[in-house]
């Protein structure tokens, strides 16, 4: 006697098809297309989940450096100094505070500057 598992199959690929829903063409009509497409998509998704944190990472400290420049320092002896100074912040935070608080910034430009 075999087994079938008819009814597995098919859930299984319902369940691709489902995530498939909106791709183009044969991508989302055609089990075989739409699993390639879908296993694709999760590659893609996998890696992207760690590059969006080294692209924030690169804009923060774009930011931080534009500021510093404003202020008469490079960003490389403004995170030394800051450093020195034993004064911890990211730079997802010291970004925040370059945009919204420019005066604020500017002390801890002080700071950094004092520290070296």
């Amino acid at each position: 006697m075999r087994v079938k598992g008819g009814t597995v199959t098919h859930q299984r690929r319902k369940k691709v098809l489902k995530q498939a829903k909106g791709y183009f063409g044969s991508k989302h009509r055609l089990f075989k297309t739409a699993n390639e497409q879908v296993m694709r998509s999760k590659r893609y998704a996998y890696i992207d989940r760690r590059l969006i944190k080294r692209d924030f990472r690169k804009l923060w400290i774009k930011r931080i450096n534009a500021a510093c420049r404003l202020n008469d320092i490079s960003y490389s002896k403004f995170m030394h100094g800051l450093k020195v100074a034993k004064i911890d912040l990211n730079r997802k935070m010291l970004s925040e505070i370059a945009i919204h608080d420019e005066k604020g910034f500017a002390e801890l430009v002080k700071i950094a500057k004092k520290a070296f």
